[in-house]
């Protein structure tokens, strides 16, 4: 049987830095390449652009969201830590293993998720908030919500 390898994961395109500052309530950042004006048939790193200030201007866009977002306490973001060390590790060594602790990761998630989203409803928190919280936009926590709601 042959083995399938692991697909490359691309990194974000141009347009991401504008949602995420879009998402945290801002705008575009300062200082944008003119896309129209660079090469088609090599990559950016080959063409000689300057993209220092517009990855500057999305790290900051992006800290100032992650600032605003609810921040986990120490003693979830550690087992969660050691959850997803365990998992990579299996995910190539035992792969039947890592999909059955997914698939029950996914019950536990649906379940909470269903119980925090009613609480959410309930309390009449605003989709701002969430969005906030959530570090995303409104439509997104909106779906998200939505999700847990209306399964």
């Amino acid at each position: 049987m042959a083995r399938l390898r692991r697909p490359i994961r691309p990194a974000p395109g141009p347009h991401s830095c504008g949602a995420v500052a879009r998402a945290g309530g801002g705008g575009w950042p300062s200082t944008r390449p003119d896309w129209t004006t660079l090469p088609n048939d090599k990559p950016l790193y080959e063409a000689d652009v300057d993209l220092a200030v517009p990855i500057a201007d999305c790290d900051a866009h992006l800290s100032v969201i992650r600032y605003a977002a609810v921040q986990l306490p120490a003693d979830l973001t550690a087992p969660l830590s050691e959850l997803v060390r365990q998992l990579d590790g299996l995910a190539s060594e035992e792969p039947l293993v890592a999909l059955k602790a997914l698939a029950d990761l996914r019950y536990v998630i649906t379940q909470v998720g269903e119980d925090a989203a009613y609480e959410l409803a309930a309390a009449d928190v605003p989709i701002g908030e969430v969005a906030t919280a959530l570090g995303t936009s409104e439509a997104a926590a909106r779906s998200y919500l939505g999700s847990y709601l209306h399964p």
